[in-house]
């Protein structure tokens, strides 16, 4: 049996490790919780979503779901990971 001496497993498997998570979008049916996890997910949400009257829950923003794919798109057009 060959043993790996490599303790990082994406440079033994060749593969890449996934990229860094900017907004986690949390769906609980009636409201979805749109999470920051980086600080650039958190700026894009501080600019471009919600105002003085936005709910949040834990730090996550609290959303209505007519309106995530409208958040979601312009996340990723800012080059924004999500998950």
């Amino acid at each position: 049996m060959k043993k790996l001496h490599s303790s990082d497993g994406f440079k033994s498997s060749g593969g890449s490790p996934p990229p860094p998570v900017d907004l986690c979008f949390e769906d609980h049916g009636s409201i979805v919780l749109i999470r920051p996890v980086s600080p650039a997910g958190q700026n894009f949400l501080d600019r471009k979503v919600g105002d003085s009257e936005t709910q949040t829950w834990g730090g996550a923003v609290v959303c209505e779901p007519r309106y995530v794919e409208a958040v979601y798109r312009g996340a990723l057009a800012e080059g924004l990971v999500c998950r």
